[in-house]
């Protein structure tokens, strides 16, 4: 592989991605599994440390009527103590996840059930009334933004309710919503962790790294380094320094923290450049 120089590839700069349409759909697809669940598997664990199924559908349910509470009605109670660093904010929102899921507890799985059929089609019809090329309410942290647009900001959300369902199907050993039209679409946002999981990563201008995502839902991006920073592509490059190969359920896991770091470097393999394939390892698009 060339370790820079010109490069002639198809690659484009990553764009918008609207994800509002899936949402409802998601909605049911997790309605439907949660009727059928027998009492026994409300109360399974979860890849969530210390959350059940049940406290995960808790979590979604507060999601929901958090963004309901502070984009549509304008609700911001100030976080106590203040926050003034990326790990105060998830500390912050780690006690407020913590808080609501220790009080939901005394619910039943019919009540959370019948609160999320009502909560999710308001926050469907909020995020739809949104711009999604104004500025939304909160940067997308993972991402290193301060502001982002409301695209990104909806797309962040679609992860959050796609991934906490899958891991709700992996407990109760229910088929994963992993085709093409369900995961991509998270694969694509996940993926703009990349820039800034390698920020300190040191490259020549016009290198680059292809990350090579195999299966239905797979797919190619391409990082370039630019001037002083790094800019995400999707396409390949047809000579870039360095290559990270995975399969679309190891690129989930990896990016939502799935996965241990000896789990992780087993299943991903890397050519080229080991110092520009090695920082795929810390890449994270969750708040963590």
């Amino acid at each position: 592989m060339a370790a820079g120089g010109p490069q002639h590839s198809s690659v484009r700069p990553v764009g918008p991605v609207y994800l509002i349409e899936r949402f409802p759909g998601l909605h049911q697809e997790l309605m439907t599994l949660l009727r059928g669940l027998k009492d026994a598997d409300w109360s399974r664990p979860t890849a969530c440390a210390l959350w059940s199924v049940k406290d995960i559908v808790a979590h979604l349910l507060d999601t929901g009527l958090r963004r309901l509470s502070s984009g549509r009605d304008g609700f911001m109670p100030a976080p106590g103590g203040g926050i003034a660093s990326y790990p105060d904010l998830v500390a912050y929102l780690n006690r407020l996840n913590a808080d609501w899921v220790g009080a939901t507890r005394r619910l039943s799985p019919p009540v959370l059930m019948a609160l999320m059929d009502v909560m999710a089609p308001q926050v469907h019809a909020f995020f739809g009334s949104l711009d999604p090329h104004a500025l939304a309410h909160f940067g997308v942290a993972w991402a290193g933004e301060e502001s982002s647009p409301v695209w990104f900001d909806i797309g962040r959300e679609y992860t959050e309710r796609w991934l906490h369902q899958q891991q709700i199907r992996e407990a109760v050993g229910a088929p994963g919503l992993v085709g093409r039209e369900w995961l991509y679409p998270a694969l694509d946002i996940f993926m703009r962790a990349l820039p800034h999981t390698y920020r300190a990563v040191h490259a020549e201008p016009a290198q680059s790294i292809h990350f090579a995502i195999q299966g239905e839902a797979g797919g190619d991006w391409t990082l370039r380094r630019q001037s002083q920073r790094w800019s995400l592509f999707t396409g390949r490059d047809d000579h870039p320094a360095a290559r990270a190969i995975l399969d679309q359920e190891i690129a989930w896991k990896l990016f939502s923290k799935g996965l241990s770091p000896e789990a992780a470097r087993r299943s991903v393999r890397i050519e080229g450049d080991p110092s520009l394939g090695e920082p795929v390892f810390g890449a994270l698009a969750i708040m963590a």
